[in-house]
């Protein structure tokens, strides 16, 4: 199997869209993107993350993708532009494919249709329903590109977009193209925060992971997108590990089966042991079985040599189908020279643990390690789950 390097990223994220703005932000435990909407749930106001940015307008020969959902996606897509051309030049369009994961699309966009059906009986007449399939998302990027390799998008709620570096990697590896761009994308809209209302699990506050007091999520947007390619890089991913335990269609695995079988996995495609893992992103969505889920397992694959670790959602919200994506950038950034002391996420909550979960050791402000591999997880509903290990490559 041949090593897959990272060596391109763009985003655009609660915490901004410029390398440097993200990791200080990251660092410093900043959640300047999370404030209150009172647009979203029916009955309340909510906390979420929110991307700030002043985002590019969709040019009109591509109206029939014209959405939040793809601006974030081109501002993301605009910053790797350079490279994706040079890929072009070096490999041909056809050699390049796009793999893209979310969960929203554009269904904000047609939520504002059907608001205005509601009120003039007909739909706008600038609405084409491309602008909210999920399958936009990818054939929008592959368009923008001009591309013409393999393109599709996958949607498996909260891991679709860490599942995309499985694809990608599985792609390279069979050698069906030289260059995969991946990533995933999601946009706040009513149907979502509702949903997740409907099942009790949206916050009443900020989010507060693996604390005795947490009950819940707080749902955020953003996109993030990435070059995989054969060989040596600055980042490498070194492993992923996928699983489908199918518990149940909306909670987790009590004991966390299908999460333990998917970083236990990711372990052993790196050829790595729990104790090389110098930091864990965990999925840490604040909600009571999730948490309790995931504690339990990390203790099951780590047992005694848990490594630092916390949850960044409090930072971002919980971004679902870009969640994997977007943390994925924070290991990223985190790997990179510009992280030149090895600092590490501080895992932002109340310090009140949970008697009832075995303890984590949670990042505090300021921490530091040697970061040479460090482990993402995403576990989503239905009990798809994925791990992905991240690693230092060669630093010029």
């Amino acid at each position: 199997m041949t090593t897959t390097a990272i060596n391109h990223a763009g985003f655009c994220t609660p915490l901004g869209n410029r390398a440097d703005e993200v990791l200080s932000a990251l660092l410093a435990g900043d959640s300047r993107g999370m404030v209150s909407r009172d647009n979203l749930l029916f009955e309340r106001p909510a906390i979420v993350g929110v991307v700030n940015t002043e985002l590019p307008a969709i040019p009109a020969e591509f109206a029939d993708y014209d959405c939040r959902n793809n601006a974030l996606l081109l501002c993301a897509a605009l910053q790797i532009t350079p490279a994706v051309e040079a890929a072009k030049a070096k490999y041909g369009k056809e050699r390049i494919a796009v793999v893209i994961g979310t969960s929203t699309s554009g269904i904000s966009k047609g939520e504002e249709a059907l608001e205005y059906r509601n009120r003039h009986g007909h739909f706008p007449s600038d609405y084409h329903y491309f602008q909210q399939e999920l399958g936009g998302t990818s054939r929008f990027l592959q368009a923008w590109f001009k591309l013409s390799g393999p393109c599709y998008t996958l949607s498996t709620a909260c891991s679709s977009s860490a599942k995309v570096f499985a694809a990608g990697k599985r792609l390279l590896d069979a050698g069906l193209c030289d260059m995969v761009i991946v990533g995933g994308v999601d946009s706040l809209c009513q149907l979502t925060l509702n949903g997740f209302d409907a099942l009790e699990s949206v916050s009443k506050g900020h989010c507060n992971p693996f604390s005795a007091n947490r009950d819940g999520i707080n749902i955020g947007e953003g996109a993030a997108l990435f070059t995989l390619e054969r060989g040596s890089g600055q980042v490498l991913l070194f492993g992923v590990g996928e699983s489908a335990d199918a518990h149940h269609i909306s909670a987790p695995h009590p004991e966390g089966s299908g999460a333990i079988a998917a970083m236990k996995m990711a372990l052993k495609q790196a050829g790595l042991t729990p104790d090389d893992i110098d930091y864990v992103n965990l999925h840490g969505t604040a909600t009571p079985k999730n948490d309790a889920m995931e504690s339990r397992a990390m203790h099951s694959v780590f047992a005694e040599a848990l490594p630092p670790c916390s949850s960044t959602k409090p930072l971002t919200g919980h971004a679902l189908g870009a969640a994997g994506a977007l943390e994925a950038v924070f290991c990223w950034l985190l790997l990179s020279p510009l992280n030149r002391y090895g600092q590490l996420p501080p895992h932002l909550w109340d310090g009140e643990q949970d008697g009832n979960d075995p303890a984590l050791p949670l990042v505090k402000q300021g921490s530091r390690h040697s970061l040479n591999h460090l482990m993402s997880n995403s576990f989503a509903f239905g009990g798809s789950n994925a791990s992905l290990i991240f690693s230092r490559g060669a630093h010029e």
